[in-house]
């Protein structure tokens, strides 16, 4: 009554682009909260140690504070404590605890 070698023929592979909507979509997932909220921060602390200026108080990455005595280009001169004066890289300071 049924052949069955026809039904069995009848079914069908997804499309290529079809197989690939889960990936697309998990890469927009991803890209809307893993990577751009990590570039836009990155985008945030380089504004902010471009902003550094003599007068500052800041927060190294390795926990010290200090005064901001002279900031150049790429290096800045950080009072720890009276008369101990530290030349570190703006790369290093994680946050300006006040800014004058």
């Amino acid at each position: 009554m049924f052949n069955y070698a026809f039904a069995q023929s009848s079914s069908q592979q997804p499309s290529l682009f079809a197989s690939f909507i889960p990936l697309i979509l998990i890469f927009i997932i991803f890209y809307f909260l893993l990577i751009r909220p990590q570039q836009k921060k990155a985008k945030e602390h380089k504004i902010l140690l471009d902003s550094i200026k003599r007068g500052d108080q800041i927060l190294t990455s390795g926990g010290m504070i200090g005064k901001v005595i002279k900031a150049d280009a790429n290096e800045l001169t950080v009072e720890i404590s009276n008369n101990v004066n530290v030349r570190i890289f703006r790369s290093t300071v994680s946050d300006v605890l006040n800014k004058k």
